[in-house]
């Protein structure tokens, strides 16, 4: 699973069966500090709230296809939450004193 930020829509005036009422959305790909890392990508916005500028969680693949309500649909990517942090530093353990 990667983390993106939506820069844009995709209309589609017929699709395949399974998606309709799905969203197509433009996906930049992103590395925890937010900046771009590859091309954008096309992904179905699987939690149906995901809009401009919003950082989301998306998946690929089979993974993608099952994330939506009907499984198995011919998608490559799927935004499956929307991010509201992102620590990249390794969280800090509490020391235990004796």
């Amino acid at each position: 699973m990667d983390l993106g930020r939506v820069v844009g829509t995709v209309v589609a005036s017929r699709k395949a069966p399974g998606l309709e009422g799905i969203r197509l959305l433009v996906v930049q790909p992103i590395q925890p500090d937010g900046s771009d890392h590859g091309r954008p990508i096309i992904a179905a916005d699987a939690v149906h709230s995901a809009g401009p500028d919003t950082k989301v969680w998306f998946t690929s693949s089979r993974e993608a296809a099952i994330s939506l309500p009907e499984p198995f649909v011919p998608v490559d990517h799927a935004i499956v939450g929307i991010v509201d942090q992102v620590d990249d530093e390794p969280p800090k353990t509490k020391s235990r004193k004796k």
